[in-house]
């Protein structure tokens, strides 16, 4: 059985990831989120707010059970959170914290539980993170989400090279989708120009019909997720690089 443990799984990329997955056999998704909104016979939910760190402490013995018929296990860190849109010293500190726990703390502490439960299998272990292209460049209103997947970045090289030293051939990738035509984008939308100075060109992406379809991002994820690594692939990468 080929094992993947999604967070986000309810909504947006995490959903279409989560729902394209199952269509292929032999296949089980454990889903990691506050809400379940998948019914399949392949797919478990596992209720968990990454914003609740004490909660992300207590169950994560429950987002990585024993696997001995695993042929594969994924970890795909796809959850994460803008929060509000405004400019430093005009939030409140509560901001930065939601935010980075979400992005960088959660995903931090799902990878390090991941490695060390399957620490003793042979079999291929994957970790992907979903990055943003806003990790690689200034976004005005953005500064806790741009930062904190900047991190997420420098941790997914970090990891990949501890695993390179110690040989464990685990595969660490931190992976910028694009614009999808999510929740998130709406949020984005709605932004007051003030305090978000590309707020017109992202109406504009929605408009002229330039945001790509959750469910076609996920299909090019899985698809090159499910392929042979190629040995100069780079740890960051944005989809451009999957072709």
């Amino acid at each position: 059985m080929h094992y993947y443990i999604i967070t986000g799984a309810s909504r947006g990329l995490g959903k279409a990831l989560a729902e394209t997955l199952l269509q292929q056999p032999d296949t089980q998704v454990i889903g990691v989120s506050r809400h379940a909104t998948i019914e399949h016979a392949r797919y478990r939910h596992q209720p968990l707010d990454l914003s609740d760190m004490l909660a992300v402490q207590n169950n994560l013995h429950k987002v990585f059970p024993p696997l001995p018929d695993a042929a594969s296990i994924t970890l795909i860190n796809n959850a994460g959170v803008l929060g509000d849109i405004g400019y430093i010293g005009e939030l409140p500190n509560e901001h930065f914290e939601f935010v980075f726990d979400v992005n960088l703390i959660a995903p931090a502490m799902l990878m390090n539980t991941f490695l060390s439960t399957y620490a003793s299998l042979t079999v291929s272990r994957t970790i992907l993170n979903i990055s943003s292209g806003a990790a690689q460049r200034a976004v005005d209103g953005w500064a806790a989400y741009s930062a904190s997947k900047a991190a997420l970045d420098a941790l997914s090289r970090t990891v990949q090279k501890e695993q390179d030293l110690r040989g464990t051939g685990v595969r660490i990738r931190s992976l910028s989708p694009g614009v999808l035509d999510t929740a998130m984008q709406e949020h984005i939308r709605s932004a007051d120009i003030a305090n978000f100075s590309e707020a017109e060109q992202f109406t504009d992406l929605k408009q002229s019909r330039n945001l790509v379809a959750p469910d076609k991002a996920a299909s090019l994820i899985i698809q090159w997720l499910q392929q042979p690594m190629t040995s100069n692939e780079p740890v960051v990468l944005r989809m451009r690089d999957l072709h």
